[in-house]
């Protein structure tokens, strides 16, 4: 008897069955004290009409005494009226045994369908959302079910997008690697060239494995965030400063405008988040184009002259890989991860993230941090 609905059905069918018993037997009770007071009843009305009756007169024989009730007549009338409990009692425990299977079947069948359902997701599979039907409480298990496994299967999704889209990452800088360093060994290239390309590529992947390495950290709550007063207009002179050769070899021009505006952050992640912001502004800017960097209180704008966002791609842009993996969105050279990092890390420091296409071309960033 491990089942739930075996559980169930023994324990209703028990207190239907204790119920009965206890019925039954104040009744046996209840009805043996009628019996024996209703004969009670009936003999002593015979004696008082006895009584009441006239003397017989003389020379009449008087009339004989009335016959004593029978010794099993309480015992007859109890046993009639007992059987009669017995058969009304067990007609009783029949229906309760089939109203406590009943019970039992419709209590567990939710639970049974949500077990397989759970079973159908650990093996991997996808289930079809599991149907409120039950009780208040087995429905919001069953929501908060379909709700994990939505949140679970989208997780798989990114974990799938993610790994696809790392092994190309990661093999194209590895192939031009190899390819290269083959080209040295026949002597069919350059080493200055060789080594040019190399260190090139060999960025591409430390850039790749350092925005790993930062959503991990990110997501298990390991990477330090500290609160401090920061100079936001100084963090975008300072993100200017560190990309300006990467500009300069894009023929992207960067302004920067805007005194000194306060927050509380942490200097060193607001500025990677300036950093990624406007590394990516500068990838998909067009030679000539400007790029502008702008600072208020608690607020930094970073506004390109690219091709922009999709409006339906707008509320998934800061999703990892998700503007990679659009056809001629995104940065050309990125790895998918810097937006991605840059929600985090805002999100992290308190604060929040958000992307509007300009009304010309472009678009624009806006990070808020708490003032």
């Amino acid at each position: 008897m491990r089942t739930l609905r075996a559980r169930l059905f023994v324990a209703i069918l028990g207190v239907v069955l204790l119920a009965v018993g206890a019925s039954l037997a104040l009744g046996i009770v209840l009805t043996r004290d009628a019996v024996q007071q209703t004969l009670r009843s009936n003999a002593e009305q015979r004696r008082e009409r006895i009584q009441s009756r006239p003397p017989p007169e003389a020379g009449l024989r008087p009339p004989p005494p009335p016959l004593a009730p029978p010794v099993d007549v309480l015992g007859g009338d109890f046993r009639r009226y007992l059987a009669a409990l017995l058969i009304a009692s067990g007609v009783a425990a029949l229906v309760a045994a089939a109203v406590a299977a009943e019970l039992a079947r419709r209590t567990t069948r939710p639970l049974r369908r949500l077990g397989a359902a759970a079973g159908e997701l650990a093996e991997g599979g996808t289930p079809e959302p599991v149907p409120a039907v039950g009780t208040a409480e087995l429905d919001d298990l069953a929501e908060s079910f379909n709700e994990m496994a939505g949140q679970l299967a989208l997780a798989r999704e990114a974990e799938r997008a993610v790994l696809l889209s790392v092994s190309h990452d990661l093999r194209t800088p590895l192939t031009s690697i190899r390819g290269y360093a083959e080209g040295i060994e026949d002597g069919t290239v350059e080493p200055r060239e060789a080594a040019a390309v190399v260190g090139r590529e060999a960025q591409r992947l430390e850039r790749l494995v350092g925005d790993l390495l930062a959503l991990a950290r990110l997501r298990q709550g390991v990477m330090e965030v500290r609160s401090e007063p920061v100079d936001l207009a100084a963090v975008a002179r300072e993100a200017e400063e560190r990309l300006r050769p990467q500009a300069a070899a894009a023929g992207v021009a960067v302004a920067v405008e805007g005194g000194p505006a306060s927050a509380t952050a942490d200097h060193g992640r607001v500025l990677q988040v300036v950093s990624n912001l406007l590394e990516n502004a500068i990838r998909v800017s067009p030679e000539g184009a400007t790029v502008t960097l702008a600072a208020a209180v608690g607020e930094v704008r970073v506004s390109d002259e690219g091709p922009g966002i999709p409006p339906e791609e707008i509320p998934r842009a800061f999703e990892r890989f998700h503007l990679r993996a659009q056809a001629g969105r995104g940065s050309p050279e990125g790895a998918g991860l810097g937006l991605a990092i840059v929600r985090e890390l805002s999100e992290a420091m308190g604060g929040s993230v958000e992307v509007e296409n300009l009304p010309a071309r472009g678009a624009r960033f806006t990070v808020c941090l708490p003032g």
